[in-house]
């Protein structure tokens, strides 16, 4: 059992509560992959069928393929920049994914305000983490204080 009063007051609760949320997120959307599989008789291994499984398969593996993309950038913000501002894009970015993967389920172009709202999300994030990863560079190496 964790002794809470021993544990350290920076630990990084936020980040790792996004990325449960974002884990509990990637779940659901495999449920519904599933969901579509028994609804339009899709046995599994099969990943063709009706386009509508189609759309729900590929929007699923879309946010699989995203993923561990988020997760570093997530992390990489959040530990070199600002915690409470990558958490608040963690959540944009699950916000996104949802968006992105409803959309696709109903047609392809309706997905693309999720896929913009994600890349958003990435650039923002990967920015951040990189200019605090600089930040830190130059501190430990270069005795320079920006």
């Amino acid at each position: 059992m964790i002794d809470y009063r021993t544990m350290e007051a920076d630990s990084p609760f936020l980040l790792a509560t996004v990325s449960l949320v974002s884990a509990l997120q990637m779940g659901y959307l495999a449920w519904r992959v599933g969901l579509s599989r028994m609804a339009h008789k899709v046995l599994p291994p099969s990943v063709t069928g009706p386009p509508e499984f189609e759309r729900t398969f590929r929007a699923q593996q879309n946010c699989v393929e995203c993923y561990p993309v988020f997760l570093v950038t997530l992390w990489t913000c959040g530990m070199f920049f600002s915690e409470v501002t990558a958490a608040a894009g963690g959540l944009v970015y699950i916000i996104a994914r949802q968006l992105y993967f409803n959309g696709y389920a109903k047609s392809t172009k309706k997905r693309l305000p999720g896929f913009y709202l994600t890349l958003a999300v990435f650039f923002t994030l990967s920015l951040l983490g990189l200019i605090g990863i600089l930040r830190g560079i130059l501190h430990k190496y270069f005795h320079i204080h920006l």
